[in-house]
C-alpha cells in the first residue's frame, strides 16, 4: 500500500509539473513566437475548450510519467537511464507532433517547435520528481 501512495504522489508531483511547463510554453508561444515569427503564427492559442483539453492531457500524460519516471530509478541510478525515460516520453509525444507536421499544409517549423517543447516538459518533470525523490517527498521504490 505504501508503494501505491508513493507512485501516486510522484504520479500528482510529475503531473502538476508538466501541467506548469504546458502553460509557460503556451504563453511563450502566443506571446513571443507566435507574435514575433510569422511562420509560427499558428501557435497563437486563445483560452478556450482546446486550450484546456490539451491542459488536461498534459497533466495526465505527465500524470503517467511521474509513476513511470519513479519505476526507471527503482533500481538503478543510471543517469542515461533517467535521461533515456525523459527522452523517450519527449519522443513519443514530440514525433507525433512532427508526423502531424508531415501530413499537414502548415510548415514543418510549428511542429518542430512543439517536438522541442514536449522534451522540456517532461526534462522539467524528471528535474522537479528528482527534486521531489532528494528532499524525500517522494521515496524511490524499496529494493526487493
Amino acid at each position: 500500500m505504501a508503494e501505491r501512495i508513493e507512485s501516486l504522489k510522484a504520479g500528482i508531483i510529475g503531473g502538476l509539473s508538466v501541467c506548469f511547463s504546458f502553460a509557460i510554453a503556451s504563453l511563450l508561444n502566443t506571446f513571443l513566437l507566435a507574435k514575433y515569427f510569422q511562420i509560427l503564427a499558428s501557435l497563437h492559442s486563445d483560452i478556450n475548450w482546446h486550450l484546456w483539453g490539451s491542459l488536461a492531457v498534459a497533466t495526465f500524460i505527465g500524470f503517467l510519467f511521474g509513476v513511470t519516471y519513479r519505476y526507471i530509478i527503482r533500481s538503478d541510478r543510471n543517469p542515461q537511464l533517467k535521461a533515456g525515460g525523459v527522452l523517450a516520453f519527449g519522443l513519443v509525444r514530440g514525433l507525433t507532433q512532427i508526423e502531424l507536421g508531415w501530413n499537414s499544409d502548415s510548415t514543418i517549423w510549428l511542429f518542430l517547435v512543439l517536438a522541442g517543447e514536449s522534451l522540456l516538459w517532461f526534462a522539467l518533470a524528471a528535474i522537479a520528481l528528482d527534486l521531489a525523490i532528494q528532499f524525500r517527498w517522494v521515496k524511490p521504490f524499496s529494493s526487493i
